[in-house]
């Protein structure tokens, strides 16, 4: 990661440094000047695509990056809100320099964020974060009025993305007789995804999806599948789905209310297409994949291999292989062959088409999944805690590991996103994982405790 981009992209609570009006117009100068440098030789004026999810300071950071990007001599395509993958797609297909994402994904509303995709609708490669962070501390030089860039509005951008959407599900197929409960999170997808479902031949019922600036992700999405289950009760739904703030991400749920999360719908996809005779390389999934996942998939016949957390990792594990199918836990789930990028609503029409072709429930699908119980407690810690300098800490890593042993596994890691430390424990035995998962965020929290004290006893003279 560098100075200002994370693993993905640019995130921080609005009205911080990273997110104020004048850093963001910085970026956006840096990035057209960087962009420019690289628009085909120099020999076409470079155009960039703006979309955002439906924060009130969406509203503020667009403004911002496009008084930049004007001001270095790029034109920019404004299209709204819109799902990220959306705006992968519509950069790949308008043949634009990159597209820009403001977004905070499954944050609350306080936060915001920015990331950028390359011309081919993937993620913008290291190489050019880095020449962007670099020319960011560089004099901002507005170019003469007749070189600045141009900006409009891409009026139909909703419709194209639906349409590409609606592609990736086989034509030969209908979701007639389905009755879907959509949860949309208040986010990006509230008006694309019921509209995707509803032409396929789905029963849609849309919820969380009244957006206000200030609700989105609150209390529902995929980060609060509560909602999601009593939705599905609710309304006697056949699946319930849903979003991220953003889009790129989903959970399922079956008619009994039952959730399954992005390992689950990443082997229901892998298993399909193993069925039907394709012959996959391999999967990849992160260090934060259910060992039962990896398992399931071995008895396949197919490969699995863990990357570090991050869809992005994923991504480039996937395509230094020339492999298709990879995800995470959180329900980032990756088809290469249909999408360049991690894509809920696509995922969803995957999995959905896997149920279809043979004619199975999710349960069914799933049946031989047999998954390891895994605990997750996330740690508020301050930014640039490293628990490898607490002994505490350490001895507890230590004792975890011998008493799981061969049947289980931990993993501590900061967030990408979030001043948090993330602890997972997952093993055969689930009192044990419990008791280790508790067991060790303690032992984090009295490190805390402790460097608190000793800074104000005298640490700090």
């Amino acid at each position: 990661m560098g100075r200002y981009f994370g693993t993905d992209g640019i995130r921080a609570r609005v009205g911080e440094p990273l997110m104020s009006p004048e850093f963001v117009l910085k970026l956006g100068h840096a990035a057209g000047r960087v962009l420019a440098r690289h628009a085909h030789g120099g020999a076409k004026r470079a155009a960039v695509l703006i979309g955002k999810d439906t924060r009130i300071s969406g509203y503020m950071i667009e403004s911002a990056l496009e008084a930049g990007l004007s001001a270095a001599g790029v034109d920019v395509v404004l299209c709204g809100p819109l799902p990220t993958p959306g705006v992968a797609y519509l950069t790949r297909a308008l043949r634009l320099e990159a597209g820009i994402v403001v977004s905070a994904s499954h944050n609350p509303y306080p936060d915001n964020g920015i990331k950028f995709f390359g011309p081919n609708g993937e993620k913008l490669s290291d190489e050019l974060e880095a020449e962007i962070e670099a020319t960011v501390e560089s004099p901002f030089v507005c170019r003469e009025a007749h070189e600045l860039g141009r900006a409009r509005r891409l009026d139909d951008a909703a419709g194209r993305y639906i349409e590409f959407c609606k592609s990736t599900f086989p034509a030969s197929m209908s979701l007639d007789g389905l009755r879907l409960v959509l949860d949309c999170a208040h986010g990006a997808a509230y008006q694309v995804a019921p509209a995707v479902f509803h032409e396929l031949g789905a029963e849609v019922v849309a919820l969380a999806n009244q957006p206000n600036g200030f609700n989105i992700n609150e209390g529902v999405g995929a980060t609060h599948p509560e909602y999601l289950q009593a939705m599905v009760r609710a309304h006697r739904a056949d699946l319930g789905i849903a979003f991220d703030g953003d889009g790129d991400r989903v959970i399922m749920a079956d008619a009994e209310a039952r959730l399954y999360d992005g390992d689950a719908l990443l082997y229901v996809i892998v298993r399909d297409r193993v069925l039907a005779g394709q012959r996959l390389g391999g999967v990849v999934g992160t260090l934060m994949s259910n060992l039962g996942l990896e398992h399931a998939v071995h008895r396949l016949g197919v490969r699995f291999e863990r990357t570090k957390v991050g869809d992005r990792y994923v991504a480039e594990a996937l395509r230094e292989r020339g492999w298709e199918y990879g995800g995470e836990s959180s329900g980032h789930l990756l088809c290469l062959g249909v999408h360049t990028t991690g894509d809920g609503i696509i995922s969803a029409l995957q999995v959905l088409a896997a149920l279809r072709r043979r004619g199975e429930t999710l349960a069914q699908a799933c049946a031989d999944l047999v998954r390891y119980p895994q605990v997750l407690r996330n740690v508020s810690v301050p930014r640039g805690y490293d628990w490898k300098d607490h002994p505490g800490v350490l001895a507890a890593c230590r004792a975890a590991e011998a008493d799981l042993a061969a049947q289980g596994r931990i993993l501590l890691r900061p967030s990408g996103t979030e001043p948090l430390l993330r602890v997972m424990v997952e093993g055969r035995d689930a009192s044990l994982v419990q008791r280790w998962a508790d067991a060790l965020a303690a032992a984090i929290e009295s490190s805390l405790a402790t460097e608190s004290a000793s800074m104000h006893s005298g640490g700090n003279p």
